[in-house]
């Protein structure tokens, strides 16, 4: 351990807390809370832990704590320092789903929309719902029987929606506050449980209808009926009391936790949500920050009532999310828990193996490369690699992958400016040159690991910028390839050498997936560069077409194959001059005569 965590953790205060888990980068990877931060800051770096939690511990160099008055305003403060940094260890939703609300807006004319996004815009939100497509029936629905506001912005004059009865149009007519007051009540009370009697309804004029051989009416009427069951009667186990609730359950297994949340909605549980994520401190704690987390995503309503596990500190929920919480010891309530337990484990078990598995082929091949390498645990690896054809056009890429997966967004594509054509080493030298006074300019993370597309010649090329003209210390690999242009070797070392790795292994695959990557990018932006450069060469041999000229012809032709066969006609047509247009005819049947 080193000294300084040392000295810090001799000083640690027994008030409850944050903590804030550092890297070499000083990049803040993990947010915890405690209540009482000496023994839980402690924790990790005395006694054993899971591959998870050990690895978290094995790239902390540092770590900041912030003490609070209170268990509930620390688990505040960590959900806000989370929410600021994002770090890596604190990933903890991994279901992205949201689900379709219904919403009556909050306007003078409201109007009734579908939407997957709540916001704190004083609108009434229903909902959520499992089935989006019933959603959008059920919404049409009520679009036929009340008459509100249909368009999105209010038309000069009435629109059809007003001829066939089923708007008031506000856009014309003066409509009383009262009218449409009236009519949100009849549309709330129809979203929260008064269905019913517009469904007893709907199956009296199906009835009527069938009876009057109007079949085609009858068979709307139907459909109409169905959808309303599909949203509102949609249920696993029912409660006769009506009240929309979340229920959580959870279960822990190897390191991993799941964690279920059934959405109970009139009674009826309709939907469950799914999250399996790194277990990396106590429990319970672990579900306080899923819950704030979970809650502060804007497309998760707080419902009026939350059902927890035991063990939960039920007051801090509370106090959280201003809501009531609670603990059931019998009855329906204690048996949905139990069934959101039940499910979490059944969940975890299912998922486990695919987690491992994923896992072995990202973070796990990145510990596998460390140890090859002998070098620090490789989070962050950035990839080069040249492109050009014949020396024409010459270009670079970078990829950058991050615990072993793409991170598209830190992509990089480069124009060479002071390499000669053919100088490959020349276009590395710039490229790697621009890349790293850049980071350092900017104060961007730096890689743990950069990987050269080439031989001993361009790591050297790379190691004279990185280390003796940057003064930087970072460990630099070669890929080489072999006849077949395939990942064959990984070269590193000062002398450089082959380091042994199975081709069948974790970490060769990572290499190859990078190296594949790096390429793709490369000859992509390549093959860009060189289609633009040939349209522009070939037209800017035209006198009198200059840009506005070229762009003006591409945008009406399409491309240079139909501008090269097109009329003296149709180029006047495309706003050539009859001159011009004459001349670029005659300049591209000459060039066609010349390659006959």
């Amino acid at each position: 351990m080193e000294d300084l965590i040392k000295q810090k953790l001799a000083i640690l205060s027994d008030a409850p807390g944050c903590y804030l888990m550092k890297d070499r980068h000083g990049t803040i990877i993990y947010v915890g809370k405690a209540k009482v931060l000496k023994q839980r800051v402690r924790s990790y770096f005395t006694g054993s832990h899971d591959g998870k939690t050990q690895r978290l511990v094995s790239e902390i160099v540092d770590f900041e704590t912030i003490i609070t008055t209170s268990d509930i305003e620390a688990l505040i403060l960590e959900l806000n320092l989370i929410k600021q940094y994002d770090p890596k260890y604190n990933i903890m939703l991994k279901d992205d789903k949201t689900y379709p609300f219904l919403k009556i807006t909050a306007e003078r004319h409201p109007k009734l929309i579908i939407t997957r996004h709540v916001k704190n815009d004083k609108g009434k939100y229903f909902g959520p719902y499992p089935n989006a497509y019933a959603a959008s029936e059920t919404k049409k629905l009520l679009d036929r029987i009340y008459p509100y506001r249909k368009c999105h912005t209010l038309p000069t004059r009435a629109c059809l929606y007003y001829h066939l009865g089923q708007c008031l149009a506000p856009c014309i007519n003066e409509v009383e506050p009262e009218t449409y007051k009236e009519m949100i009540a009849n549309i709330t009370r129809f979203l929260n449980g008064g269905y019913k009697e517009v469904k007893k309804e709907l199956t009296h004029k199906m009835t009527e209808s069938a009876e009057a051989l109007e079949f085609e009416r009858a068979k709307e009427y139907r459909d109409q009926i169905s959808n309303i069951e599909m949203v509102m009667e949609k249920q696993t186990m029912a409660m006769n009391d009506f009240t929309d609730r979340d229920v959580f359950g959870y279960a822990i297994d190897k390191g991993w936790m799941c964690v279920q949340v059934f959405f109970v909605r009139q009674g009826k549980l309709i939907e469950r949500d799914v999250s399996i994520f790194p277990l990396l401190k106590d429990p319970d704690e672990q579900l306080l920050t899923f819950i704030g987390q979970f809650y502060g995503k804007s497309d998760h309503l707080k419902p009026k009532e939350v059902l927890l596990p035991p063990n939960v500190d039920a007051d801090i929920v509370q106090q959280l999310l201003n809501i009531n919480v609670f603990i059931p010891q019998r009855g329906k309530k204690k048996d949905l828990v139990n069934l959101a337990v039940k499910n979490a484990e059944v969940s975890l078990s299912e998922k486990f193996q695919l987690l491992e598995r994923q896992e072995a082929r990202t973070i796990g091949a990145c510990e596998d490369l460390a140890d090859a390498m002998n070098i620090s645990l490789p989070s962050r690896i950035e990839a080069f690699d040249n492109s050009h054809t014949y020396g024409a056009d010459p270009v670079s890429a970078m990829v950058s992958f991050v615990d072993g997966k793409p991170d598209r967004k830190n992509y990089r594509k480069y124009k060479t400016k002071t390499a000669a054509a053919h100088d490959d080493y020349g276009a590395m030298r710039e490229v790697v040159r621009r890349r790293y006074i850049r980071v350092l300019k900017e104060n961007l993370p730096l890689p743990d690991l950069i990987l050269i597309d080439g031989g001993k010649g361009q790591m050297e090329i790379a190691r004279e910028i990185i280390e003796d003209e940057l003064g930087l210390s970072i460990p630099i690999a070669g890929l080489a390839k072999d006849e077949k242009h395939q990942t064959s070797q990984l070269l590193y070392g000062n002398p450089i050498e082959v380091i042994p790795l199975k081709r069948t292994s974790e970490a060769f695959y990572l290499l190859q997936r990078i190296q594949d990557e790096v390429h793709r990018f490369a000859i992509t932006f390549h093959r860009q560069i060189r289609g633009s450069n040939a349209i522009t060469s070939a037209l800017d041999k035209i006198p009198g077409i200059g840009p506005k000229r070229k762009t003006q012809l591409l945008k009406h032709f399409g491309s240079l194959k139909e501008i090269k066969v097109a009329t003296s006609e149709e180029l006047q047509v495309a706003g050539l001059p009859l001159k011009l247009a004459n001349s670029v005819a005659l300049y591209f049947q000459d060039e066609l005569k010349e390659i006959k």
